[in-house]
């Protein structure tokens, strides 16, 4: 989705099945020209295959360690093929080690990079923040930069490359400066009592009146006044200045007062004031809020809510391709015999 976004012509190559396409989701689809498919396990298929390669820049595959290998697919064959290829590989585990053949989803991706040993609090454990920091950050974005850098550096040397992205990596290196901290004595080995990890009553989220919640994130003395004089409590600054960050009694109290108002009330108490306290959005209410409709963080596209490409770029600004532009870069893959699939 990112590379469409960033005006990549994407084509995706499917499994074929009875049903004639595969799964679809219209946000994570976006911008692809369209699918086709064909049986790697064929001659023809290769054979297809290493066709299309003729015309690609890049090549995505998301297969254990050794498939592509075992289908002749591998680096060696499609890079003898286009010697300018960019060869993009993203797996969980790696493609060495001893867990590098075994299942694993993001959840046990990240386990092991310690980043899920770090949220959560002493009540919960570790708590899994969804599927955002091995699948998608530290997985499909990191093979996204990967991606690009080779393409810029393939553009001098005339020469492609593999770029190899493991999600336990990227999720390791999403953690560095936890890394950081945790080295110079800053952040402790047990789970809670760290700054960032809600056990602070200043960085935590706590419920309303109407069961909606607020994140407070007044990390600095500055922000901190600000969230004590939103609260009515400004007087005693000094005193609360000075309890430890993890205070049961001062979180306690913070989150009374929470509790006696409705979201909204609170939306409106800290609203332009730099105490860094914002309302809980669900997905829904995250696209009609004012904020994001401004910038236009939230766009609807054929029915449904997508979150706007990102970053944005002054001169070559990121668009969804309409059906024109969609019929002229699936035109551009020349795919004579092959049949192509419906992404809806």
């Amino acid at each position: 989705m990112a590379l469409a976004d960033l005006g990549a012509n994407v084509l995706r190559i499917a499994r074929p099945t009875k049903g004639g396409a595969s799964k679809f989701n219209p946000v994570l689809d976006r911008g692809r020209c369209g699918q086709i498919a064909l049986d790697m396990k064929s001659e023809d298929g290769r054979d297809q295959l290493m066709k299309l390669l003729d015309q690609a820049d890049v090549l995505i595959e998301g297969y254990r360690p050794g498939v592509m290998e075992r289908l002749g697919l591998g680096p060696s064959e499609c890079l003898a093929r286009n010697p300018r290829l960019i060869y993009g590989r993203i797996t969980g585990w790696g493609r060495e080690g001893p867990l590098a053949h075994t299942a694993g989803h993001d959840i046990n991706y990240i386990a092991l990079s310690g980043a899920l040993h770090a949220c959560g609090n002493a009540e919960s454990g570790p708590f899994p923040p969804l599927n955002l920091v091995g699948d998608f950050g530290g997985g499909g974005l990191l093979l996204t930069l990967g991606i690009a850098c080779a393409l810029f550096e393939s553009r001098i040397s005339g020469r492609g490359q593999v770029v190899d992205a493991a999600m336990v990596d990227g999720a390791s290196m999403l953690m560095s400066m936890i890394y950081g901290l945790r080295a110079n004595g800053r952040w402790p080995a047990q789970r809670a009592g760290n700054i960032l990890d809600g056990s602070a009553y200043f960085y935590t989220c706590y419920p309303c009146a109407d069961g909606k919640w607020v994140a407070v994130g007044a990390i600095e003395a500055d922000f901190r006044l600000a969230l004590f004089e939103g609260l009515g409590i400004a007087s005693d600054t000094k005193i609360l200045m000075q309890v430890r960050d993890d205070d049961p009694q001062v979180r306690a109290r913070i989150a009374a007062i929470f509790a006696s108002q409705p979201r909204e009330h609170w939306q409106r108490v800290f609203e332009s004031t730099d105490a860094c306290v914002t309302p809980v959005l669900s997905i829904d209410e995250a696209a009609d809020h004012p904020h994001n409709i401004a910038m236009g963080s939230v766009r609807r596209i054929q029915g449904a809510n997508h979150p706007a490409p990102a970053p944005r770029f002054s001169r070559t600004p990121a668009t969804t391709p309409d059906e024109q532009q969609t019929r002229e870069l699936i035109s551009q893959w020349q795919l004579e015999d092959a049949a192509l699939l419906p992404l809806g």
